[in-house]
């Protein structure tokens, strides 16, 4: 074994493998939990500006900031966007904390990620996630979004 193979078995596996050499597993445990991206969001028809609201789609659980209907997501709401390691040009959407948009960018992750500080509750900790600040689109009419835009989403 030569010195680059020892330092790449000593790394995690997002600093040592592309996104697209990550297995389906690597590849969900990139994600943090903040469920930003099950905001409900709009794009402006000229400028293509994406705009986030504080409505999440109805099947996010809000304690947790996890699907309940992970599994199924795709067929019951066909609009839901499914990230492949294949997208990543098109991550720039995706908030800026994200693990998949900064590994796009050759960036690092977050300290309060959970790959990081090993606790799954560390990014509701740090305040990133969803918790406690959205609504389900349930009990928003969809001509109403524009009056739930939100700033705080980077």
């Amino acid at each position: 074994m030569n010195k680059s193979d020892d330092e790449t078995e000593n790394k995690p596996f997002w600093q040592c493998k592309s996104q697209e050499e990550m297995s389906a597993k690597e590849w969900e445990l990139l994600c943090d939990g903040c469920a930003k991206c099950c905001l409900l969001k709009l794009e402006n028809d000229f400028t293509h500006d994406i705009y986030y609201t504080k409505v999440v789609c109805r099947y996010l659980d809000q304690d947790s900031c996890s699907c309940s209907e992970y599994q199924d997501r795709h067929s019951l709401v066909p609009e839901c966007v499914w990230l492949k390691p294949k997208m990543i040009a098109e991550f720039t959407w995706l908030p800026s904390t994200c693990a998949y948009r900064l590994l796009a960018e050759n960036k690092p992750l977050p300290k309060w990620h959970p790959l990081i500080s090993g606790d799954s509750n560390s990014v509701h900790e740090a305040g990133v996630s969803v918790q406690g600040r959205v609504l389900s689109e349930e009990f928003v009419h969809p001509d109403g979004l524009e009056e739930h835009i939100i700033q705080w989403v980077e």
